[in-house]
């Protein structure tokens, strides 16, 4: 989404990362309590690369039943389409009206859940028979949305992690995510990878690594560089997008309008 009022707060997020005790001039107990709360640094390794659709603005993506899931924004433009990485078809789910903007999207109990940015509503399909079954209301804007397989969690462009309930979506806590216990802000697509909530943050090539128990922010992957300058066009925009595979342990990364998806590893800085 065009959300470019947000730029100053990313900046100030990457800022962030230098230390908030150093940065206060604090000592003694805080500079412990910092250190022992210090998230670990990753980097990453290119282990494969599939194209990706330069049409699609990537708001929300998971690996499910051997496809590539993938909801995608822009008002007139926002769909829910899943991918057969291996033969490269696409097939095409679901298409929102042209006043509402897509967002992220989750499957828990067979049914398929898709947020909307600013239209307070998260709708319910049916995929296997492409029927919507309900919609659901909620305050706020919707962003990110993954689920534990039980339990979904939920984001809205703030430091706040939201976890749901999927027959009512009621909101059953809020967490807030805290990196050496300053807040996150702009938390955008989450994916669930063994027990963690991999959160990308608006705006910058980073992925947050959380304990979705405390909020607290237990990783950090730097992702610079991951789309190379000579695949960038005017149209390129920012890093969104984390799928995994839980049956073979592949981590699947892309942004919006990009015209690649990238299998990685991570590298321990």
């Amino acid at each position: 989404m065009n959300r470019t009022a947000y730029l100053l707060a990313a900046a100030l997020l990457l800022a962030s990362c230098g230390g908030s005790a150093a940065r206060t001039g604090r000592a003694g107990d805080a500079t412990r309590t910092a250190a022992a709360a210090e998230p670990v640094h990753y980097t990453y390794r290119v282990k494969a690369v599939h194209p990706h659709s330069t049409s699609a603005y990537t708001q929300g993506l998971f690996f499910a039943e051997g496809l590539l899931w993938e909801g995608t924004g822009q008002y007139g433009q926002s769909v829910v389409q899943r991918t057969d990485l291996a033969t490269g078809r696409t097939e095409v789910l679901f298409r929102l009206p042209r006043s509402e903007f897509g967002e992220g999207i989750a499957l828990v109990g067979g049914e398929l859940f898709q947020l909307t940015w600013q239209s307070n509503t998260a709708h319910v399909y049916d995929p296997e028979k492409r029927t919507g079954l309900r919609d659901h209301r909620y305050a706020g804007e919707g962003w990110g949305l993954t689920t534990d397989g039980e339990k979904l969690y939920m984001t809205d462009g703030t430091a706040n992690l939201y976890t749901i309930d999927p027959a009512t979506f009621r909101r059953e806590r809020r967490t807030t995510v805290t990196l050496r216990g300053e807040p996150v802000e702009l938390l955008n697509e989450l994916e669930w990878i063994d027990g963690r909530i991999w959160a990308n943050v608006y705006t910058t090539d980073q992925i947050v690594i959380i304990d979705p128990a405390t909020g607290r922010v237990e990783g950090i992957v730097d992702l610079r560089g991951l789309l190379p300058d000579e695949d960038r066009t005017p149209g390129t925009d920012v890093l969104n997008g984390i799928a995994y595979d839980a049956a073979t342990g592949r981590i699947f990364l892309t942004g919006k309008n990009w015209s690649k998806l990238f299998e990685i590893e991570l590298v321990r800085q």
